[in-house]
């Protein structure tokens, strides 16, 4: 895989794909090279594992006001009027 498809892979892990890359994707993965195909599956596969693994190890609780502003915020909402 040169750069490019790697870069793409990365996007595709990260959900930000457009048009253009899914087009680029599909190239890919309708290659009829199965190791090109296999490799950027295995990318992707990768990056989303790396991804949750960093969040899992960055995650940090959220402070204990905001579960109260969250509910204020939620009660001062004017409802829906149905028309």
């Amino acid at each position: 895989m040169n750069d490019a498809q790697i870069d793409l892979a990365h996007t595709v892990a990260l959900g930000l794909i457009d048009d253009e890359d899914h087009h680029a994707i599909r190239t890919i993965i309708d290659t009829e090279d199965p190791t090109l195909c296999t490799e950027f599956l295995h990318e992707i596969r990768a990056t989303r594992a790396a991804l949750t693994e960093l969040s899992e190890l960055t995650a940090t609780p959220p402070p204990p006001s905001l579960r109260a502003r969250l509910l204020a915020a939620i009660e001062a909402e004017e409802p829906p009027v149905a028309s």
